[in-house]
């Protein structure tokens, strides 16, 4: 992600000894101490050799933060993600050198393609055996370069407290990131006067703040020019804290607004201006609008190809305004006709006082006539036996009324939650987007409640499927451990359900290998063996009471199976690399669809 500017990865951090009465510490001392000084109120690891000196510094001086100990780097990795998420604060996650390291590469591929501030800190062999091929080394940088928005390889003690410093530095700032540092066993062995720096020291180093105001000027006439405005609003909008000024925003000038999947939360999903959220997924009438427009305003988005499906039919009658903190996504994937860089919250206070309300009436109403074309929120209760997902969705909402930080794993029930669940507040949709991570949604859920800790106190509720719940089942031990009061909904339909999906539509059902049945577990006694309390519902008339009995326990989390039919599928659907506005929308005659 060319983000920022970036120092090199071979550069030499600034020395951290510049105190000459600074306290002589071991590397480990180091480590802990600085963690302390940044601030950091939580760390999710799991110990082993190559970083054994640093849990023994942590033991010996009991640090002011708390150390989470997962059953897995992954799982570990992922809450540093869904803490980040849910508290807009930088994750942190610690693992030994080989295995430990290797088992964090999809978490910070995840952090990397969502954008999600996360350190992660990984143990080394001795920098004399570095390349030797020695017992548990990985060259983790060279493993993670590509899927890191910066990562170090700490050599010298001396430069350890300032590559912390760095790191955090660099994840929270501009574009968020991940950034990982590589701890060799002898620098955490090696001893340095300890200061911790005031300011990173990364010369070269900027972020954009206000864009140029002639280019806001020009946004601001092409926004007056337009009679079919809308506002595409992406997860940008929230790492920059903007959703307060883009609601205010998008009031004052009439403008409609669609968001991403990152973007839920951005901008209430009950306001008569939101239009729900568009895509591959999204809502009939929301991605007729998009293919109908005459100006789109991106606001922290990147027109990835899950929004656009064919990009060369995507809004073919729309300018395009992009507001971006990432010049390299400008012009990426849809030519931007207006060039907005900067900090999201900033850029909009720049443009706010530059644009009068439209009338945009003509304009909404034609969308509401898309909107009552195929509804948005209707669907058929299955024929047979079983549950209607959307059904568990609604359930949620009905129990939460939108107060409460929803986290899902991959797949079709990630679809059902973003459709059918409506976000009033920043900060409360959590899910893997740009690398679809299956096996995301517990630990994630996990690390946002380790957040709710620190502030909010709101309940999560993570929604997953049969197939992404069991990657990372383990780590219901340590939610269970810790108290964590998660409400967790498993749409079981004992298939891989998007991938069935998909071998329906296009495969002529052929369903390979995405039968779980036969082997699945018994969610229940898988709940209760990992200490937590495990409920069941069967039919439609148990669903309310399975979840009411769930919001009674407030000490463990609680895992709420939900039977639904293996035929459900997930419409509207654009198939992929299909233009927009040619949706699936119910299920086709696939007879007729082969005699074309």
């Amino acid at each position: 992600m060319p983000t920022d500017t970036m120092p090199s990865s071979d550069a030499a951090a600034p020395p951290s000894n510049g105190a000459s009465d600074a306290p002589i510490l071991k590397g480990s001392e180091i480590f802990v101490r600085a963690l302390e000084e940044e601030g950091v109120d939580r760390v999710f690891g799991h110990p082993g050799g190559a970083v054994i000196k640093i849990y023994d510094a942590m033991e010996r001086i009991q640090p002011s933060y708390d150390h989470v100990l997962v059953r897995h780097e992954q799982g570990g990795t992922h809450a540093a993600e869904g803490y980040a998420k849910a508290t807009g604060r930088v994750g942190t996650m610690l693992a030994t050198s080989g295995p430990g390291a290797t088992n964090t590469v999809t978490g910070i591929a995840d952090a990397y393609l969502d954008s999600v501030p996360i350190v992660v800190f990984t143990g080394q062999v001795p920098t004399h055996l570095i390349g030797n091929d020695s017992f548990q080394e990985t060259d983790t940088t060279g493993v993670t370069r590509s899927i890191t928005k910066h990562n170090f390889l700490v050599r010298d003690v001396n430069e350890l407290a300032s590559t912390i410093r760095q790191a955090y530095h660099i994840a929270r700032t501009g574009r968020p990131g991940p950034v990982v540092v590589d701890l060799p066993k002898d620098v955490q062995m090696d001893e340095a006067p300890f200061a911790y720096p005031e300011e990173p020291g990364l010369d070269g180093y900027s972020v954009p703040g206000a864009a140029a105001p002639t280019q806001v000027d020009r946004a601001a006439a092409m926004i007056e020019e337009a009679e079919k405005p809308l506002l595409y609003v992406g997860g940008g909008t929230i790492n920059a804290d903007a959703p307060e000024v883009l609601t205010e925003f998008a009031r004052a000038a009439n403008l409609p607004v669609t968001t991403t999947l990152h973007g839920l939360g951005a901008f209430p999903e009950t306001d008569d201006l939101a239009l729900g959220w568009l895509g591959m997924h999204g809502f009939y009438h929301t991605n007729m609008a998009v293919q109908n427009a005459d100006l789109i305003m991106a606001v922290g988005a990147r027109f990835d190809d899950r929004v656009t499906g064919d990009v060369e039919e995507w809004a073919p009658n729309a300018k395009i305004i992009h507001v971006d903190i990432d010049p390299s996504c400008i012009s990426k994937n849809v030519y931007a006709d207006c060039a907005l860089i900067g900090d999201a919250q900033t850029v909009l206070q720049q443009l706010r006082p530059k644009v009068e309300p439209k009338d945009t009436s003509d304009w909404l109403a034609q969308i509401d006539e898309w909107r009552g074309e195929c509804p948005p929120y209707e669907y058929e209760s299955p024929e047979e036996d079983g549950i209607a997902p959307e059904s568990v969705v609604e359930a949620l909402y009905e129990k939460t009324q939108g107060d409460a930080v929803m986290v899902t794993d991959v797949g079709q029930h990630q679809m059902w939650v973003c459709q059918y669940y409506k976000f009033g507040r920043t900060r409360s949709h959590i899910s893997s987007g740009g690398l679809g991570t299956m096996g995301f949604g517990l630990p994630a859920a996990m690390g946002a409640a380790f957040g709710m800790r620190e502030g909010r106190n709101l309940d999560v509720v993570c929604v997953s499927g049969d197939g992404g719940f069991v990657m990372n089942a383990q780590e219901l031990s340590v939610a269970a451990r810790h108290g964590l009061p998660l409400k967790i909904a498993v749409i079981n339909n004992n298939y891989l359900g998007m991938v069935r999906q998909w071998q329906s539509l296009f495969h002529e059902d052929r369903f390979s290998h995405t039968d779980l049945k036969p082997t699945n577990p018994d969610f229940v006694r898988l709940a209760e063996a990992h200490h937590c309390v495990g409920l069941r519902a069967r039919s439609p008339d148990e669903v309310g009471d399975v979840i009411d009995e769930a919001w009674t326990v407030d000490d463990r989390p609680v895992v709420m199976e939900f039977q639904v039919p293996k035929e459900e599928m997930v419409f509207p659907m654009v198939p992929a690399g299909a233009a927009s506005d040619d949706m699936l929308t119910e299920m086709f005659d696939k007879e007729k669809m082969a005699d074309k």
